[in-house]
């Protein structure tokens, strides 16, 4: 999550607009991409993590003109030209525009199978590491500390998952956080609740 699309925590960007429209599509153009996102997926053409690093891989501009499905478009279409059922140019002559794509993939890595022993109620700090491939931790939690409140199923490793390779499984924490800490005197207090990645985490002692 090292990308422009990576907002949370950030500041800046004005008053969430609420325009009381709770529909979960907009169009009929909506409808169809949501159909063709998960009937690929269930073919098998790519995985959640797969998906989510190609939105991941918009260009930033693109992105951040873009809506919800059309993010999910241009992710859905980019794998599908990636994975070779069908090329970027038959894509745009069907479309009759030159339809833009996610930008190349970078590498992604292996979960490392040494990891500390975590429990709730332990003090735990997040690694403050940047990858340039696939990662499901927030930029705003990087290096902080926080206690583990909860641990859940073991899940894929997204910075593998995310890039086609096989790594371990690992189960997530969900950390709490003081808002204090995560932005020193730009919060009011509270209690902020993360699921972080074991390989995320160092024990601290």
């Amino acid at each position: 999550m090292d990308g422009f699309h990576d907002l949370g925590g950030r500041q800046g960007f004005g008053p969430v607009a609420r325009d009381g429209n709770t529909e979960p599509f907009h169009s009929e153009a909506d409808i169809r991409i949501a159909a063709m996102w998960v009937r690929l997926i269930r073919h098998g053409i790519y995985n959640m993590d797969e998906y989510r690093h190609a939105v991941e891989r918009m260009e930033p501009r693109h992105y951040v003109g873009a809506s919800y499905y059309e993010r999910t478009f241009t992710a859905v279409v980019s794998l599908c030209v990636e994975r070779g059922v069908f090329s970027a140019d038959e894509l745009s002559t069907a479309a009759g525009f030159a339809v833009q794509l996610s930008r190349p993939s970078r590498e992604g890595r292996i979960g490392d199978i040494h990891l500390p022993e975590i429990g709730v109620g332990d003090r735990v700090r997040v690694k403050d590491e940047f990858v340039p491939g696939h990662i499901r931790m927030p930029g705003y939690i990087r290096g902080k500390e926080g206690v583990v409140v909860k641990i859940s199923p073991a899940y894929p490793y997204p910075d593998a998952h995310g890039h086609g390779l096989e790594s371990a499984w690992q189960r997530s924490f969900d950390v709490r956080f003081s808002s204090h800490d995560l932005w020193p005197d730009g919060a009011q207090e509270a209690e902020v609740q993360v699921g972080v990645f074991h390989g995320y985490l160092d024990k601290v002692i």
